[in-house]
């Protein structure tokens, strides 16, 4: 090889490495510690925030929390899913903004088996109930005090992980409201064991949504299988009225594989309907009613989203249509009403009403906005723009 085709490829690898330099981090998350006098021992678990956590027009807000089990496992990939599916910046927004925590783990057999199981050898199994009391009593406890949560709680397990969530969801006291168990290893709830728990179901269990996620692992898992239609059946026996709960089967899926489409399929069943389309809304009425019979089957109360409101409110208030700028109004007021603390909601607000040429009440609007956030220099301007056009 030449001297010059070696300089020329030494030049070309010294441009390379210049262009390649780290200019910053990609973080998704925070790493922290708990001491937990439930279990004895110090539990490390991971935080991901929503987007607009850190925003300061978004310091109102307040977050549902997601606990994964197996967070050393899932934690990354499930954080990710949410972020996409929640974040106004991708416009699916199915599901709300939460706050992901994941667990990492010490000793799962020991923490994720609800009952006691008889071997031959000693065993450390057993210890299900002792660690839902550290998550509700210490963990939840701690989380509401240095975050933002609001009381929405939804656990996630695969595997031991999902017997646990399942157990969690058959008590009748927990902080969780809804479940996802993705194929949860029900080995030791044989039928005499699993009638017992159904027959201390209480209705506080059918308040609450569980998805329960399948995998195929072909002849192996037929029993495992079997006792999660049979779980599932009996549920749905004993639930007075629609069972708020969902059963999926993943025939090309096996117990490795099918965790990240199950949870993106029980999360979305969970909050089913919450991501309807602006175009789909044709009034304020329609969309109120909507979102309560959201909240009655989640039993919490979910409002219309802030973003999705001010999108109804600005189309129509672009409208030729002098009809379709009052219905603005009324979606922005209702965006007051139900985000008083946000900054934006009376900016919009202002808007509507500087455009139906109600000059006071837009400038009220604006100083309300720039009341809450000083930073607002749109509604700065307005209200200076407003009081010298009088």
């Amino acid at each position: 090889m030449s001297k010059n085709i070696i300089a020329i490829l030494l030049l070309l690898i010294g441009i390379n490495q210049v262009k390649s330099q780290i200019v910053g981090q990609i973080v998704i998350g925070t790493k922290h510690s708990i001491k937990s006098n439930v279990l004895n021992e110090n539990r490390e678990y991971w935080i991901s925030l929503p987007d607009s956590y850190n925003k300061k027009e978004s310091s109102y807000k307040k977050y549902p929390v997601l606990i994964v089990l197996d967070g050393n496992v899932h934690f990354k990939s499930i954080a990710g899913i949410v972020n996409y599916m929640s974040s106004d910046v991708y416009r699916s927004c199915k599901i709300p903004e939460m706050i992901v925590v994941g667990i990492q783990n010490v000793d799962r057999r020991r923490d994720y088996t609800p009952d006691k199981i008889i071997t031959v050898r000693e065993n450390n199994t057993g210890g299900g109930d002792s660690f839902l009391g550290f998550l509700q009593d210490e963990l939840l406890h701690e989380l509401d005090q240095k975050f933002r949560t609001s009381p929405y709680r939804i656990l996630f397990g695969h595997s031991l992980g999902g017997l646990l969530a399942t157990h969690a969801y058959m008590k009748e006291k927990t902080f969780f409201n809804s479940f996802i168990a993705v194929d949860p290893s029900f080995g030791t709830w044989d039928s005499e064991t699993m009638d017992k728990k159904l027959d201390s179901l209480t209705e506080q269990s059918f308040e609450r949504f569980i998805y329960i996620a399948t995998a195929n692992w072909g002849k192996r898992n037929i029993k495992n299988r079997d006792r999660h239609v049979r779980l599932f059946e009996a549920l749905n026996s004993r639930c007075k009225g629609e069972l708020p709960a969902k059963l999926e089967y993943f025939d090309n899926e096996n117990h490795s594989s099918v965790p990240i489409i199950a949870f993106h399929n029980g999360i979305s069943a969970i909050f089913e309907g919450y991501g309807i389309s602006y175009r789909d809304v044709k009034s304020k009425e329609q969309l109120t009613k909507h979102y309560k019979t959201l909240s009655d089957r989640l039993s919490w109360d979910i409002r219309p989203p802030e973003f999705l409101v001010n999108q109804l409110g600005y189309r129509m208030l672009q409208s030729g249509n002098d009809k379709d700028k009052l219905k603005a109004l009324e979606f922005f007021i209702l965006n007051v009403e139900n985000y008083s603390k946000s900054s934006n909601s009376y900016d919009s607000l202002g808007e509507a009403y500087e455009t139906l040429g109600e000059t006071q009440k837009a400038i009220e609007n604006y100083k309300k906005s720039l009341k809450l956030n000083t930073s607002n220099e749109h509604a700065r301007m307005k209200i200076k723009e407003l009081n010298n056009s009088e």
